[in-house]
């Protein structure tokens, strides 16, 4: 047993049994040796040379955080593989030597789930970046992990097609699937757990399979276990997704995109619900607090109302965005929204959407230095005004500067505290007004994450959501995957009721 295995033993005690060699997340990198020179010459080969590996202080504390207020400290080794092959070749090598591996994509998700929480190897995916296969007459992709959204898009401009899955930041598609992400789209094309056919994946062990079966891009089918959503949503802790086969979509004949204020919150997340509930088939319908609309006004040169606004966007033919619009007009003036403004050429409605994207950036701006404690929930549409209502006022009697956005569409909304990361109280508080939200959402039936994926910093959630059997299956499936504990240890599956 190598020394990394027998200092996990160590500090992983409460999760140790017989049976599973399970370890938490409580040692931290820095307690850690360095990996031996034979070891990282073994890795050094598996990835083609020197030139994908580093341990260089400066790229490991590139890669030991992604947006959140979540830090860890660095991993031991970065690697960049540049082919299934030698993903595969590391996988293998770090099996051998109980080396925990951690992926790493674009770095954008907002729960520490590419925190390195036990030092070993991230391997950067991002030097593959193939499309390797566009079925045009399929409505269907093929991508590696280093492509992005935006570059997917870019390049099936010329094809009168895209994918429509945008959670705002420029995301890898495979990092995407690895937390089943959604954003501003999924009220009328779904999450990315709807939108995947096909994954290929490297197990723990160095084995790759496909959860589909090889080369399968089938709309539907009924065959053997539905391997391809466990693997969306799992955050690297049952494998390295090494491609996906994502749907694609005929780009809408007409887009039109709209922005209405309302006089309190309730209005217009009434509004919001109203519109679902008519059966309006909006594509895109998110809301922001009049403190998000401060923000964005300021960072992006806007000049919106400063109160609680609902962001609409209509596609199809021209006939039928023409309808939506009036009938989403009646609902939102019967609320007491206000005018309409509009904005309907491409690059007005790349303006504006752009403006909601960056309401992260835009919010971290009211508190220059600070970090985002953000945090999501989901709850059935006929509960959303009430939670968030609910969750508002709370906020209202905090000192942190708080912005809320919502995909409210889905039943889907956010929260982001700016804090000091190194004030214990600031964090306590952010921590406790987030559980508050999360425990709201629950209680109406919904979940403690709509799209941001547990991570590191939903464990303790995951305990109210599923029953103790609910999270035994799961570490049974864990376990049979990922026996030793290796794939991105400490996220996802929290440690046994009886061991806290």
């Amino acid at each position: 047993m190598s020394w990394l295995c027998r200092h996990a033993a160590r500090v992983g005690s409460e999760w140790a049994s017989s049976a599973c060699p399970w370890r938490t997340c409580s040692s931290t990198s820095s307690s850690l040796q360095p990996l031996s020179s034979s070891v990282l010459e073994e890795l050094t080969t598996a990835v083609g040379g020197g030139e994908n590996i580093s341990t260089a202080s400066s790229v490991l504390e590139q890669h030991d955080h992604d947006e959140s207020w979540h830090h860890t400290g660095p991993a031991q080794a970065v690697l960049f593989p540049r082919s299934v092959q030698q993903v595969s070749d590391v996988a293998k090598c770090c099996s051998r030597h109980c080396i925990p591996m951690t992926p790493f994509g674009t770095g954008t998700g907002l729960e520490g789930g590419v925190c390195p929480g036990q030092g070993g190897i991230q391997a950067n995916l991002t030097k593959m970046d193939k499309i390797r296969e566009v079925n045009a007459d399929d409505f269907d992709v093929c991508v590696e992990p280093g492509v992005t959204r935006l570059s997917l898009n870019n390049y099936l401009r010329d094809t009168g097609l895209y994918f429509p899955v945008d959670p705002g930041a420029d995301a890898s598609l495979c990092g995407m699937a690895a937390t089943s992400a959604s954003g501003t789209n999924a009220v009328r094309y779904g999450t990315m757990r709807e939108n995947v056919l096909n994954l290929e994946v490297v197990l723990a062990n160095g084995d790759v399979i496909h959860t589909a079966g090889e080369g399968r891009r089938a709309r539907k089918s009924s065959a053997g276990y539905n391997l391809t959503n466990l693997f969306v949503g799992s955050e690297g802790t049952l494998g390295f997704i090494t491609s996906a086969t994502l749907r694609l979509y005929g780009v809408p004949e007409a887009v039109s995109s709209a922005v209405v204020s309302f006089p309190s919150v309730r209005s217009a997340v009434d509004t919001c619900v109203q519109i679902i509930q008519a059966g309006l088939p909006i594509s895109r319908l998110e809301y922001l607090d009049k403190n998000a609309l401060q923000a964005v006004n300021s960072y992006s040169n806007l000049h919106y109302a400063v109160a609680p606004t609902v962001f609409l966007e209509f596609q199809g033919s021209q006939a039928s965005v023409d309808e939506q619009t009036q009938l989403a007009g009646e609902i939102s003036g019967e609320n007491g929204g206000g005018d309409y403004q509009w904005a309907v050429d491409a690059e007005k409605r790349k303006k504006l959407w752009t403006a909601r994207h960056n309401a992260f950036y835009a919010g971290l701006a009211l508190r220059p230095g600070a970090k985002s404690l953000t945090t999501d929930v989901c709850v059935p549409v006929s509960h959303l005004t009430d939670v968030l209502v609910d969750t508002e006022h709370e906020l209202q009697h905090t000192a942190l500067p708080y912005i809320i956005v919502g995909h409210v569409g889905d039943g889907n909304f956010h929260v982001a505290l700016m804090i000091d990361r190194d004030s214990e109280k600031e964090v306590a508080e952010a921590k406790t007004l987030a559980i508050n939200m999360a425990k709201r959402a629950l209680a109406k039936g919904g979940t403690c994450t709509g799209e941001h994926g547990v991570g590191m910093g939903k464990l303790d959630l995951l305990r109210d959501e599923f029953s103790d059997a609910t999270l035994a299956a799961m570490r049974e499936v864990k376990k049979a995957l990922d026996p030793h504990h290796l794939m991105n240890p400490g996220k996802v599956i929290p440690s046994p009721r009886r061991y806290n």
